[in-house]
Parts: structure tokens; C-alpha cells; sequence
């Protein structure tokens, strides 16, 4: 049984109180609990995080350099500002999954440039809470045909 982080950064934490119109109205128990689902039926394990602090991202994805088999990461407000993740997303060899609930190329400009893409092995974007379990599935194929 492989090992997914799932981490997810500042916001997060009010998903499903905060702008339901663009981030829809699943909480982030829910999404935990959609991910955890996907990954039992796929044979996986997952280790779910949320934080506001940047220190504590990179920390998790420095941990999980230890013991981890992929990540899907959605870096929120980070994704544009923070090289500092994109450099232990580096560090990371496993697979990277970014993924943003709304479709940040429909926002405003500055959402469309992320450092986090720079690492990840794919984006998936604008498909709501939904592409939670759409990158668990994703990363359990990655995982799946690198270590062959």
C-alpha cells in the first residue's frame, strides 16, 4: 500500500464557507474523505494536510520525501507567489499532482502563472472538488507505472 500526501495550502480551511460561487459548497472534510475513498479502492494510503503557513507545506512535502509515493498538492494563493515550494516540490522525485478547484485561466491574471506547475507532472484545474479524487487517481497511475 503506497503512501499519497495530499496537501493542500492557505483558505482551504474555509472551502465551502468562503466564495461558494467559485469554490462550490464541499467542505474540506469532504474532500478528504472523497480522496480517501478513491485511494482505499485503488490500494493507497493517504495523508491529508491543510495550513495557512508556508514553512509548514514545505516541511510536509520535505516529510514526505521519507515515506511518500506522489502528491497532489493544491498550493492555493502559493501556486503564484511561492518559489519556495516550487524548490521542495524539487527535492520531491515521486510524482506531483497541482490541483486548483476553479479554473484559474477564467480569473484574474496574476492566478494564471504558477510556480508549482514548473515541478508538478500534471495540472488539473476547474473541475471543482472533484479533481481532488481525479489527481488520486492520476498519481495512483503514476505511481503504478514508474516503479515497473
Amino acid at each position: 500500500m503506497s503512501l499519497i500526501y495530499v496537501i493542500n495550502g492557505p483558505n482551504l480551511n474555509l472551502l465551502g464557507k468562503r466564495q461558494p460561487h467559485i469554490y462550490g459548497d464541499e467542505t474540506l472534510v469532504d474532500v478528504e474523505a472523497g480522496c480517501r475513498r478513491v485511494a482505499s479502492e485503488l490500494g493507497h494510503e493517504i495523508r491529508f494536510h491543510q495550513s495557512n503557513r508556508e514553512y509548514e507545506i514545505i516541511d510536509w512535502i520535505h516529510e514526505a520525501r521519507e515515506d511518500a509515493s506522489g502528491i497532489v498538492i493544491n498550493p492555493a494563493a502559493f501556486t503564484h507567489t511561492s518559489v519556495a515550494i516550487l524548490d521542495a516540490l524539487n527535492t520531491f522525485e515521486p510524482p506531483v499532482i497541482e490541483v486548483h478547484i476553479s479554473n484559474v485561466y477564467k480569473r484574474e491574471p496574476f492566478r494564471h502563472h504558477s510556480f508549482v506547475s514548473q515541478r508538478a507532472d500534471g495540472v488539473i484545474a476547474g473541475l471543482g472538488t472533484e479533481g481532488y479524487q481525479l489527481a488520486v487517481r492520476s498519481i495512483a497511475t503514476l505511481i503504478r507505472t514508474t516503479s515497473r
